[in-house]
């Protein structure tokens, strides 16, 4: 089957078919092909419903738990958003699909790299890259920003990192995986006139955050 046609049946049979309804999601899932981010090892899995090896003992996420994400963010065309774990670039060109400006970090060189070679394929001009901390958020980084309107962090956290709350803008949405470094728990946060609310969407696992204000990578 074409990978086209595999992208088609994911869209309908993993993200429609179980809830998922923001048309800018669905159209970007539609068109983002996602072969291009997942390595000739696991090509034949690529439309399948889990996660897969990107190396460095990381992982492309599961293509409905993105899609829960990104829908809970309720992303606007006007929206910079911060992405921590640019991981192989998959969920950093759906992002660039749908909003103005992509704030993408990554901790790992090599993967770095490769997303940068998957994503200029995609010729996409509104993406910014920064090698480091992605528990600390935009720091020390250009273009200097200090505030975005969505943040999506693609990792496991062990509270939320006070550091990514303070570069969310007021009216703002966060979503996280808040927990233990195997098991955690899908939070959004929203900064409502200065105050942090939170709610719950579901048990998730992923990969630790690793850093400064996540978890060390020893523990």
């Amino acid at each position: 089957m074409r990978f086209e046609d595999q992208r088609d049946m994911m869209v309908q049979e993993q993200l429609l078919a179980r809830g998922i309804i923001d048309i800018k999601v669905i159209n970007a899932f539609l068109k983002i092909p996602r072969e291009l981010f997942v390595s000739d090892k696991w090509l034949e899995f690529t439309y399948q419903d889990h996660p897969l090896s990107i190396g460095s003992e990381q992982t492309i996420s599961q293509p409905y738990m993105v899609a829960i994400m990104m829908e809970l963010l309720e992303l606007n065309e006007t929206d910079k958003v911060l992405e921590i774990g640019t991981g192989c670039g998959y969920v950093t060109a759906l992002l660039a699909e749908i909003v103005s400006e992509v704030y993408t970090i990554e901790r790992i060189d090599e993967l770095m790299k490769s997303a940068k070679i998957n994503l200029k394929k995609l010729n996409y001009q509104n993406i910014y890259f920064k090698i480091g901390d992605g528990s600390l958020g935009w720091v020390k980084a250009l273009p200097a920003i200090t505030e975005f309107d969505k943040i999506i962090v693609s990792a496991g956290s062990p509270g939320i990192p006070n550091q990514l709350l303070s570069q969310l803008k007021e009216g703002g949405k966060l979503v996280i995986p808040q927990g233990t470094r195997k098991f955690q728990e899908l939070y959004l946060y929203e900064k409502r006139n200065g105050e942090i609310v939170n709610e719950s969407h579901g048990s998730c696992v992923f990969v630790p955050l690793i850093g400064e204000d996540g978890w060390t990578l020893e523990n």
